[in-house]
């Protein structure tokens, strides 16, 4: 039977793929494959939520104006430099079709943010993957990637699968060095959980590079994974520009009160973030006892540069009720939960350990995934 043409892309693309088991009621294993918030809702917001959810049956600001102007000045910048999405994610969909003209590229480095080479390809933008040096961006080799057809480099700063953040003079540098055409995207979705000399943020440096944006998220560190609900700061001209690419009303009116209503509460849930802070380096610290090689996280979970074993360590853990994100023939990426929930974890892999299985790829480096977004 025949069947629509649909563009060919759409047979190579990998799939994205939560954790098994992650969403099935009656395995419930303990969820630390999605790097959310383990703490519930503050009450205040889920307040804001119930009294947007008596005007659902209008359609949301599409401008996100309250949310706006409480972002501007909570940042102490112009609102006109501000863009608002459905989540970073739908930002990031937003950037690669903003630079998808002929023949354009997008340097990244890699492994990085799973969805990348995805949003690439459907854009039909060229990836150009850097590989990781010591699970961290290699920025100089990234500057020797940019060509005259580079549109778009991303910099994921703390690097989601690893954790690692880049240094900040580094950063600078090759920001310096990026050529003003090409646009330079530093997603800072995990920046709320950075501590010590690679911590601040490159929001500031907007000011001195019109060519630079910088992406946040309410998903992580304020507990809105549910809502989808991010933002995107930069240059008043070229924010301009990219609002026009993203979809009217995509950020639903319960997702923009839930996030104003955050942004008040921001003492508090950052409170919460000092917590999973200091469980952060409890889970590491025990790991490290145990042998296992975890670089340094400046992020909501930890990496274990398993590369050919990260697999079986996945399905290991599901089977012990625990999801993590198993990147086949890379590592593993576990997110920091409850005390209760990372125990859990840390006696899975306490056990795998005392069973003679590695602990370590064995490598120098963080290895290369067989397929793009394979988890």
């Amino acid at each position: 039977m025949s069947t629509p043409s649909l563009r060919a892309v759409l047979d190579t693309v990998a799939a994205y793929q939560p954790a098994a088991g992650l969403h099935d009621p009656a395995a419930r294993p303990r969820p630390l494959s999605a790097n959310e918030s383990p703490h519930p809702p503050l009450p205040g917001i889920v307040e804001a939520i119930a009294r947007a959810g008596a005007t659902v049956n209008r359609y949301p600001d599409p401008g996100c104006g309250p949310l706006i102007r409480t972002l501007a000045r909570h940042h102490g910048i112009d609102e006109d430099r501000i863009a608002v999405g459905a989540g970073s994610l739908a930002l990031l969909q937003s950037l690669f079709q903003s630079v998808a003209d002929p023949g354009a590229e997008a340097v990244y480095a890699w492994p990085s943010f799973e969805v990348y080479p995805t949003l690439a390809a459907l854009a039909g933008v060229t990836p150009v993957q850097v590989p990781l040096t010591d699970e961290t961006h290699d920025l100089r080799a990234m500057a020797g990637r940019i060509t005259d057809r580079t549109r778009l480099v991303i910099v994921c700063n703390p690097n989601n699968p690893t954790g690692t953040g880049a240094d900040p003079a580094e950063l600078r540098a090759f920001l310096a060095s990026v050529p003003p055409t090409c646009l330079v995207a530093v997603d800072e979705a995990y920046h709320e959980y950075a501590r010590g000399p690679a911590a601040p943020s490159t929001l500031p440096l907007c000011a001195d590079h019109p060519n630079l944006v910088v992406l946040r998220t309410f998903s992580k560190a304020y507990g809105l994974a549910g809502l989808r609900t991010g933002y995107l700061v930069g240059d008043a001209r070229v924010v301009e520009r990219l609002r026009k690419a993203c979809l009217p009303y995509a950020v639903n009116t319960v997702a923009q009160h839930a996030a104003v209503a955050a942004l008040g509460l921001e003492e508090q849930l950052l409170r919460r973030v000092d917590e999973t802070v200091a469980e952060r380096t409890r889970v590491r610290d025990t790991l490290l006892r145990g042998g296992w090689p975890v670089p340094d996280s400046l992020t909501n979970f930890l990496w274990l540069p398993l590369g050919p074993f990260a697999a079986d360590f996945g399905t290991w853990c599901a089977d012990r009720g625990v999801a993590v994100r198993a990147f086949a023939d890379v590592g593993v990426r576990v997110s920091i939960g409850s005390a209760e929930d990372d125990d859990r974890f840390l006696a899975a892999a306490d056990e795998w350990r005392s069973t003679g299985r590695p602990v370590t790829a064995g490598a120098g480096q963080t290895q290369q995934p067989r397929k793009a977004a394979e988890a």
